[in-house]
């Protein structure tokens, strides 16, 4: 936000660890910044000009139905929920309310998307009929060696890790998913039956497994380099318990009639990581990933072929400085939101669709915005 506002201020907080949001906190902040035990109290006492909600995700649902309360400009991470529970909960805290909402899709925002958006917009591959997306993780030990394994809170990586996918496919096939038919396979690379608590500096194992601080720099196989939970510990979880999954795919059904499919995989190192979608029509394909920057457009009928490239060292590939842009616009009462909940809430129904399907092994249909 401050590459866009040098002057924005933080001026109150609401958090259950007051240490470690002080402790994260920037020197300008730091003087005058209140803590508050709720949201409620934070509007009454620092009036602030907008709320922004980052905290862990089973905490985003909550907070947001305080938040629709008062008609602040908001801005949301995702997932927007982490259970149907919770994403009910908050389509009816924002039936009737006038706060707007920007929900943290930076994918569908970001310069190379809306390329291929404007491709498709003009005919480049005739109506849209298939999409094949993929999103090859080389920091996939995230969510395994730290906080996001916590499975109570992340749900899996449908919830965490495909709604930023879901949506952007949405997007581009210009249609919403309607039903879905998903698989995942867990505990068959990350996980395991170490015992609980162990810690990289405290294994006798440290000089040989490839996940150690010491091979992971010797390796340059990516991840963190200082000493962290084990990998294959029972504390990430079982496939009985809940677990995050080493991969997982689905294929979806658009309300177009198109279809598509997607897989994710979290093992995935260096060079192999891949994020990016081809979509296809009788009259073209286009295809693109953000990791190597590049757009291509292939004319079925005529020999020719097009490729574009696009910045490189952005933040979700450029889209958190446009999501940024947006919404100090929307602060200023100059523009609408890019990403309202609205979209937030289909993507979470979709991902919740396949998380259910993936457990069950049947097609769900997905819930829509409204009810429909």
């Amino acid at each position: 936000m401050r590459q866009v506002e040098p002057d924005i201020r933080v001026v109150g907080i609401v958090d259950p660890d007051e240490a470690g949001a002080r402790s994260r906190l920037a020197e300008c902040d730091r003087a005058d910044v209140v803590f508050y035990p709720d949201v409620d109290e934070l509007v009454t006492g620092a009036k602030p000009d907008a709320l922004l909600i980052g905290t862990r995700c089973h905490l985003h649902t909550p907070y947001a139905i305080q938040a629709a309360r008062y008609d602040l400009p908001l801005f949301l991470e995702k997932p927007v929920s982490n259970s149907m529970e919770q994403a009910l909960q908050l389509e009816a805290a924002f039936e009737r309310t006038k706060c707007q909402v920007v929900v943290s899709f930076p994918l569908r925002v970001s310069p190379l998307c809306e390329l291929a958006r404007q491709e498709i917009a003009d005919g480049a591959v005739g109506s849209p009929e298939h999409i094949m997306a993929v999103n090859y993780v080389p920091y996939g030990t995230g969510y395994f060696d730290g906080g996001y394994r916590n499975f109570d809170i992340t749900q899996g990586l449908f919830i965490q890790k495909a709604t930023h996918d879901f949506d952007y496919m949405m997007y581009l096939m210009g249609a919403n998913i309607v039903r879905v038919a998903a698989m995942a396979c867990y505990g068959r690379v990350f996980g395991g039956k170490k015992r609980a608590g162990l810690r990289c500096s405290q294994c006798d194992e440290a000089d040989t497994c490839l996940e150690s601080p010491e091979n992971r720099r010797r390796n340059l196989s990516g991840g963190t380099t200082r000493d962290h939970p084990c990998l294959f510990s029972v504390d990430c979880g079982s496939p009985e318990t809940g677990m995050n999954e080493d991969s997982s795919s689905a294929v979806m059904e658009f309300a177009s009639g198109a279809h598509g499919a997607y897989s994710q995989v979290f093992y995935t190192r260096r060079d192999a990581g891949a994020r990016g979608s081809v979509i296809s029509g009788y009259h073209g394909t286009v295809s693109f990933d953000w990791y190597t920057n590049e757009l291509k457009r292939v004319r079925h009928h005529s020999p020719f072929t097009a490729r574009m490239t696009s910045g490189e060292g952005l933040s979700h590939f450029g889209g958190d400085l446009v999501l940024s842009y947006n919404f100090m616009d929307l602060v200023k009462g100059k523009a609408a939101s890019r990403t309202p909940i609205s979209i937030g809430l289909q993507s979470i129904y979709a991902c919740l669709a396949a998380k259910q399907s993936a457990e069950t092994g049947q097609f769900v249909a997905v819930r829509q915005v409204g009810g429909l």
